[in-house]
């Protein structure tokens, strides 16, 4: 063995080295490390509701996470191999772990699982967000519990078994517990006893890592190995601390509720905005019209196990603008992404009141003519299910509104599609049970641009009347048995379409009012809104109760659309109201005007033709065909650069850590070369040529001197070796010698020192160079907590530089004694 490569002769200190791979440590390594991820891995459990499949991402994250940092260490593989290891494992071990589903027979990568496991390292964290919890497995989700595991447990793994100090190896372990706190629920799955189980796991841990690293130093120093003490010795030590634990937990165990009482718990789901937008789609009630004029006898939906007397909900609408009543409104507008159908029941529950419900029945329906982004619903929506070809598509795309037991499918229904539904249907109040019951303070957004005549029409209606009921029956009798029910059709009273201002006013104004469910429903939830009674509009179909419905199938055409309200009493929940008048009740035609006899009109020569205007030549080009063309290069050029851009992504989260390194190394060059004294700079041209030596893989004794440290070089690459024994003779001669070397001195010494540099990068291959460019081993040598504190603060390195220092005393081996400075030279 050469000098210095045992222990330190001046302090009889064993030498920092790196860390072997010891197998006989491994596996309680990894059962640490694998206690630490899952108690993190188990914050996503209210998230996904105990689904086994998100417990298989989680678990299977892990282990493929710790193996790959294994075989890592074992094999002492570089940065570019353990990045590309992890990434070809994440691709072939993706599909069966995050995306079952789609996979071949639930394990084999196919193009649509690696598609979304690939998107899903960009897509999958919001998608999760805005998903309405429990949240499924589908869309990808299971990206997120997989990844983050795979990541902390790869990380974890690698700094337990490649840095000196498995301390860090603590850090991503409690950032997988941040993530699944800030990507989860405001209800935590056992937080005390995960938080009680990860610090006594990693305090036991880091313990016995500590005392198995301390036994050979103490060897080398010639102390007593900690293995000598006697067994009740031991015991006593083990049961005092296994003691001091848990009493530790117990208090924090005791302690946990009241200081949770106090405190929010804050998550990423309070303030990321679901990302489905209803502006793009119009109001279902401004289609109204066209379903009894166009599509009377059309059959749009075919519905199976419809209760009698049930009705079809299209969509409920609360907020009015002057134009339509939409769903725009505060509470309605909320619509979650719902990618489980269990999602929908929790949902709804939270959001209903004390009504009371009968049990669930299923619905099954069929879309025939029926079109649109509207979901057909009935009661209470506790769950839907999809059949058919595009079963997947329509669950991806569906958003569902809680306050409104509304449902949504960006991916629009059509011809062929069909789902089933799980509903419970509200017993309706008693008459007797209404009179007892108030308003309920129900959240409404404020109606706008509503004519004066409502209000005073409203109040006409209701007059005197002070019980709640009674003041909503009197605003739904005025209504249905004094005006007069007409679609407009041909053959029928004029009676235009729309809910707008105007057209509401004019109704009301009128000398008899004609209209049909879609005037009179608005026109009494505005009147109700002016009286300060929480009122809202639906829209939907149901048959006509005169006409008897069979058990089976219940077909649903155009002429079975209607409109009517809702009223929300305290207690009873939404109440229906029809103030629609009987289709029966026709309007009175207008007394007939007498004719008109209109006089004979002369007609009046044409005038005389005019001469054309001469117009100047117009040479410049149109400016807006211009503007045509641009917007039209950029409309082809747009998406092909998004697409290249969102293309470029992972490669850019790959190359980040390699673009780190080689800053991190450039910064230490420019330091050694700037910073300190002469003596110092010349030293930090010697410490970049070992550096560049350690990171190709040379082992570099920490105790030897420059010229030891030569000879081990000229052995590793003797193509260099004459210049590296010289460059050390050099350096012990500008540290050692009398006076300081000079400016020129330093430059020739730092040119010398790159053409050194060349020579020994030259001799080996290029992929060894590569890897040699991105290791991290010269940085670890020197601490890389270290590196990162000191090249992060330039400041403090022109301040340290600023301050004089003491000159260097020469260690205890200097140069041969009987070298003279010409020798040296």
């Amino acid at each position: 063995m050469r000098p210095g490569a045992g222990a330190d002769r001046s302090t009889g200190r064993a030498p920092r080295t790196r860390p072997a791979f010891r197998s006989r440590t491994v596996w309680l390594d990894t059962a640490a490390l694998g206690a630490l991820l899952a108690a993190g891995m188990l914050g996503f459990y209210s998230t996904f509701a105990g689904d086994w499949r998100f417990l298989l991402a989680g678990f299977g994250g892990i282990v493929l996470g710790l193996a790959i940092a294994q075989l890592s260490a074992r094999h002492r593989l570089g940065i570019l191999l353990t990045l590309a290891l992890a990434v070809l494992a994440y691709l072939l071990f993706g599909s069966s772990l995050a995306a079952p589903g789609q996979a071949i027979a639930g394990v084999l990568p196919s193009p649509e699982s690696l598609r979304t496991i690939i998107a899903g390292v960009v897509l999958a964290w919001k998608q999760l967000l805005t998903s309405a919890p429990p949240v499924g497995v589908g869309n990808g989700l299971l990206v997120v519990p997989f990844l983050g595991t795979y990541v902390a447990a790869l990380l974890a793994g690698t700094m337990a078994w490649r840095l000196r100090r498995p301390a860090w190896s603590v850090l991503p372990a409690a950032g997988l517990i941040l993530l699944a706190t800030a990507m989860g629920t405001h209800d935590s799955t056992l937080a005390s006893v995960r938080g009680m189980l990860f610090v006594a796991v990693s305090v036991a841990w880091l313990a016995y890592r500590r005392r198995a690293a301390a036994a050979p130093a103490a060897v080398v120093r010639g102390q007593a190995s900690p293995s000598v003490l006697t067994g009740a010795a031991r015991l006593r030590r083990v049961l005092f601390q296994v003691g001091l634990l848990a009493i530790a937990g117990a208090v924090a165990l005791a302690a946990s509720p009241t200081l949770a009482a106090a405190t929010t718990r804050q998550i990423l789901r309070d303030v990321v905005v679901p990302p489905l937008d209803l502006r793009d789609y119009s109001s279902p009630l401004a289609s109204f019209r066209d379903y009894v004029k166009n599509q009377k006898d059309s059959k749009l939906l075919a519905v199976t196990g419809l209760p009698e007397g049930a009705r079809i909900r299209v969509a409920t609408l609360d907020s009015y603008d002057g134009v339509v009543f939409d769903v725009y409104g505060s509470g309605s507008s909320n619509f979650s992404p719902i990618s489980n159908a269990d999602a929908i029941g929790a949902a709804g529950t939270q959001a209903r009141n004390g009504a009371g419900q009968e049990a669930g029945t299923a619905v099954g329906v069929t879309v025939e003519a029926y079109k649109g982004v509207w979901l057909p619903s009935s009661g209470n929506l506790l769950g839907v299910s999809f059949g058919g070809a595009r079963s997947r598509q329509l669950e991806d795309s569906l958003f569902f509104s809680a306050a409104t037991e509304t449902a949504i499918t960006t991916a629009r229904l059509q011809a062929g599609d069909s789902y089933s539904m799980d509903v419970a249907y509200p017993v309706l109040p008693a008459e007797s049970e209404l009179e007892q019951a108030d308003f309920a303070a129900v959240p409404l957004p404020p109606a706008e641009s509503v004519p004066q005549i409502v209000a005073a029409k409203a109040n006409e209606f209701v007059g005197d009347s002070s019980l709640p009921i009674e003041r909503v029956r009197k605003l739904e009798a005025a209504l249905s048995k004094q005006g007069a029910f007409s679609h407009g059709l041909d053959g029928e009273a004029r009676s235009l379409s729309g809910h707008g201002a105007q057209r509401i006013s004019a109704m009301l104004s009128a000398k008899q009012m004609v209209g049909d469910d879609e005037q009179y429903a608005v026109a009494m939830a505005l009147m109700a809104r002016e009286l300060g009674i929480p009122a809202r509009v639906v829209m939907g179909f149901y048959p006509d109760p005169k006409e008897p419905q069979e058990s089976g199938t219940v077909d649903i055409t155009g002429d079975d659309v209607h409109a009517w309200v809702e009223v929300a009493f305290e207690g009873a929940g939404w109440v229906p109201f029809n103030p629609t008048p009987s289709e029966d009740n026709v309007p009175i035609p207008p007394d007939p005007q007498p004719k008109s006899k209109p006089q004979p009109q002369v007609l009046q020569p044409p005038p005389p033709p005019q001469p054309p205007a001469e117009l100047p030549p117009d040479s410049a080009p149109d400016a807006q065909d211009a503007e045509q063309k641009q917007q039209g290069f950029w409309a082809f050029l747009g998406p092909i650069l998004m697409a290249v851009g969102v293309g470029l992504i992972p490669v850019a989260v790959l190359l980040l850590p390699l673009a780190l390194i080689a800053w991190l190394k450039l910064r230490r060059r420019k330091r050694r070369a700037s910073a300190g004294t002469a003596a110092d700079r010349i030293s930090g041209g010697w410490s970049e040529v070992m550096s560049t030596a350690t990171d190709l893989g040379t082992r570099v004794a920490p105790g030897a001197t420059r010229r030891e440290n030569a000879a081990n070089l000229a052995d590793a690459f003797p193509d260099s070796g004459s210049a590296t024994v010289l460059l050390a003779r050099r350096a012990d001669q500008a540290v050692f010698a009398a006076g300081d070397p000079t400016d020129e001195d330093i430059r020739a010494f730092w040119a010398d020192v790159d053409s050194s540099l060349k020579q020994i990068t030259g001799s080996v291959g290029f992929w060894r160079r590569q890897r040699a460019r991105f290791s991290l081993r010269s940085l670890a040598e020197a601490g890389l907590g270290s590196q990162l504190r000191i090249l992060a603060s330039p400041v403090w390195i022109r301040l340290a530089a600023a301050v004089p220092r003491p000159r260097k005393s020469p260690p205890t081996e200097v140069p041969d004694a009987g070298s003279t400075r010409e020798e040296l030279t």
